[in-house]
């Protein structure tokens, strides 16, 4: 399998990149000076030159509340790029893999989304990854989009490290703690990812069809915000670290410029199905990635 990679400086994209390098993988990984998505009339030129079995899109416009007021910008990249990308891909004949999010729901549910469940973006950022996920379906019919949620890894900027930068500095943090969801690690997409792109490219030597379509790939379980953080500062207490007190709050006590689904829980069930790939609970992420980067050196790595 020839594979490339795009988004490569974002969480997912630089562990999708690392976990490619350890299996000895014949992977490209390519950023925005690259394959640059706010041009997307560029894309088709760079699938080509890459002669790829499979693309893997980790490229997106993220910033939730800077996009309320860079409508323009958020839909370029969100659906205009994956629209041409797929269409580069259904040129060459490569698979598509491009991941999408929770926010695509409105959070009006009670109880997790399924795959078929109506979409119904609350933001200018689910509305453009809404129209990102059509575009790539009406492009490409191998596809597979991943929805997930609440991503962080041990880098970039997130929940988990703003956390831990506040709560050094301070002895209160206030968390939201009426919105629900699977704080979901880039470490475990990109395993996810990869080995979806893998399935895909054997469907075609093996002739059984690969599950085209989309799913949802979070990690197992849910909790809110504040007791993300509040899991995140258990950690840190493992490693005699400086935990704040977390005061809970309601979302209309911190409004933001975009509004947030109540609920984001994601189905994981026809993923596990489809692909053989079991979630894990949402803690051991939170607990290696505050492990990688509060251990001592010379311990990481440990188990």
């Amino acid at each position: 399998m020839k594979l490339l990679i795009l988004g490569k400086d974002g969480q997912v994209g630089t562990e999708l990149a690392r976990a490619s390098a350890a299996k000895g993988l014949d992977h490209r990984a390519l950023g925005r000076a690259e394959a640059d998505f706010a041009h997307p009339e560029t894309l088709a030129a760079v699938v080509r030159g890459s002669g790829a079995d499979v693309v893997v899109n980790c490229a997106a416009y993220t910033a939730v509340d800077q996009a309320e007021s860079e409508t323009a910008l958020a839909f370029k990249v969100n659906r205009d790029g994956p629209e041409a990308l797929a269409r580069a891909c259904a040129e060459t004949g490569a698979a598509l893999v491009h991941f999408s999010t929770d926010y695509v729901f409105d959070g009006a549910k009670d109880s997790p989304y399924e795959e078929a469940d109506p979409t119904s973006p609350l933001s200018v950022y689910g509305r453009s990854k809404e129209a990102g996920e059509r575009a790539v379906r009406t492009r490409h019919h191998r596809h597979v989009i991943l929805r997930t949620s609440w991503v962080y890894a041990a880098h970039g900027r997130n929940f988990l490290r703003t956390m831990l930068r506040l709560g050094a500095e301070r002895d209160e943090l206030k968390v939201v703690d009426d919105q629900r969801g699977a704080p979901t690690s880039a470490v475990d997409l990109a395993g996810a990812a990869l080995a979806v792109a893998e399935r895909l490219h054997a469907g075609r030597s093996d002739r059984v069809l690969p599950p085209y379509g989309t799913y949802h790939c979070t990690a197992e379980g849910e909790t809110t915000w504040r007791g993300f953080a509040d899991e995140i500062f258990a950690e840190v207490r493992r490693h005699a670290g400086r935990a704040p007190r977390i005061v809970p709050i309601t979302t209309a006590q911190y409004p933001t410029p975009a509004a947030r689904p109540r609920n984001s829980v994601l189905d994981n069930s026809r993923l596990v199905a489809a692909f053989g790939l079991p979630r894990t609970d949402w803690r051991r992420g939170v607990a290696e990635a505050v492990g990688s980067l509060l251990a001592p050196a010379g311990t990481k790595g440990r188990s």
